[in-house]
């Protein structure tokens, strides 16, 4: 859990991912897409990334998948279905503003 703190407080957008997970890959884009630059942090390239999805699961409550985990201004806004729920519901652009990853 250490680590994943420790990499949220890095940036104002973090993204946890597996290479091989296509829902990673739709989330990362979208950050893209958007102007973002967001630490993505593949879990699989990690040696620890193992024990960071285990931590990551725990922060969602045992919900699996662990991944994509999406943290923004460092707190955990969850994974591919809270992201686009946000951004087709427009508010997910000004949640990024308050982080100051994106700027309009």
């Amino acid at each position: 859990m250490d680590r994943v703190m420790q990499l949220v407080s890095e940036r104002a957008v973090v993204v946890f991912t597996l290479s091989s997970c296509c829902m990673c890959h739709t989330v990362t884009q979208l950050m893209a897409d958007l102007s973002v630059n967001a630490l993505v942090h593949e879990l699989d390239s990690d040696p620890r990334g193992k024990d960071m999805e285990r931590a990551l699961l725990k922060m969602l409550g045992g919900r699996a998948p662990a991944v994509p985990a999406v943290f923004i201004g460092g707190k955990l806004v969850g994974g591919t279905n809270n992201v686009m729920s946000l951004h087709l519901g427009g508010e997910l652009v000004p949640m990024l503003m308050n982080a100051g990853a994106l700027w309009v």
